[in-house]
């Protein structure tokens, strides 16, 4: 999906920024945050700077489809897993933390799953998709650790990761970069030799992790104390968002009917550029340690 260039300029006064935010008052900033701050700690997006998705993540009609489909998601993951509990957060989550304990923030609502926000000291943050630290199963509604499956899956694949190595050195597919989810690419006849995970308390293999996939809805209470925090607040700051989902866009539009002013920092077109009162194309994490420079 591509966007249209905004009906109405926004402006693109960087020095606009630290005004919008400041002139709020404490408390009256609603953050939210999407991919794109984490790409410098290692975790790339899903989308180019012309807002086309790059990789086509797992359904959630698909995962609830077939256990094939959940073998191949957590084989995937399994190998992944390793290298995306390893980001650590970036100057961008460091400024974000240092802003909200200057008491700026309204709420901040992350479109992320990493957890990069809490491990550089944000507090009270509204993980909407949820988070990939933690495992629910479909069938029981037990709920586990990630870092607990994980372990189980290691005593129960061992040399997988050997494994998938050696098929790739032999020409099979398998991609050694991280996606926002957590999982790789691993080639069909990689994925077969997995053991995925059952749950401890029915058996079933329906465990899931506790984030919300594409083509699942947005637990709708969660949606509802972001509806309230943005009503609350006198301005929206979006970073790292193409929008391009409903589950973020609809914050930008709730705000625009409202007249409350949006910002809107990414890279490339966004969703969201037509209802932005400033719109800046820079880095994340210089254009925040500017900000939290100009706000200390």
């Amino acid at each position: 999906m591509s966007y249209a260039a905004p009906a109405t300029q926004a402006s693109q006064d960087p020095d606009l920024l630290a005004g919008l935010v400041s002139q709020v008052g404490a408390g009256g900033v609603f953050v939210l945050t999407g991919a794109g701050l984490s790409t410098d700690s290692g975790i790339p997006d899903y989308r180019g700077r012309d807002g086309v998705r790059r990789v086509m993540p797992m359904q959630f009609g698909e995962f609830v489809g077939s256990s094939a489909a959940r073998q191949r998601y957590w084989a995937r993951s399994y190998v992944g897993w390793q290298r995306f509990r390893a980001a650590a957060p970036n100057d961008g989550h460091r400024s974000l933390a240092r802003l909200g304990d200057l008491g700026l923030f309204e709420a901040l609502v992350t479109q992320n799953v990493d957890g990069l926000h809490q491990s550089a000291g944000s507090a009270d943050v509204v993980e909407l998709h949820g988070s990939l630290a933690h495992v629910v199963c479909l069938t029981c509604t037990d709920r586990s650790a990630r870092h607990e499956v994980q372990e189980r899956l290691a005593v129960a694949n061992p040399g997988f990761v050997d494994h998938a190595r050696h098929a790739a050195a032999d020409g099979s597919q398998v991609s050694s970069q991280i996606r926002p989810d957590g999982d790789i690419v691993l080639a069909d006849e990689v994925v077969e030799a997995f053991h995925p995970p059952t749950c401890l308390v029915c058996g079933a293999d329906t465990l899931k992790p506790d984030v919300v996939f594409f083509g699942e809805s947005v637990p709708r209470e969660r949606v509802q104390r972001c509806f309230d925090a943005l009503d609350a607040s006198r301005s929206v700051l979006v970073l790292g968002s193409s929008l391009a989902v409903m589950s973020g866009y609809r914050f930008v539009r709730r705000a625009a009917a409202r007249g409350i002013p949006v910002a809107i920092v990414t890279h490339g077109v966004t969703r969201g550029d037509a209802q932005a009162t400033l719109r800046l194309d820079e880095p994340l994490a210089p254009t925040l340690g500017r900000l939290v420079a100009a706000l200390s």
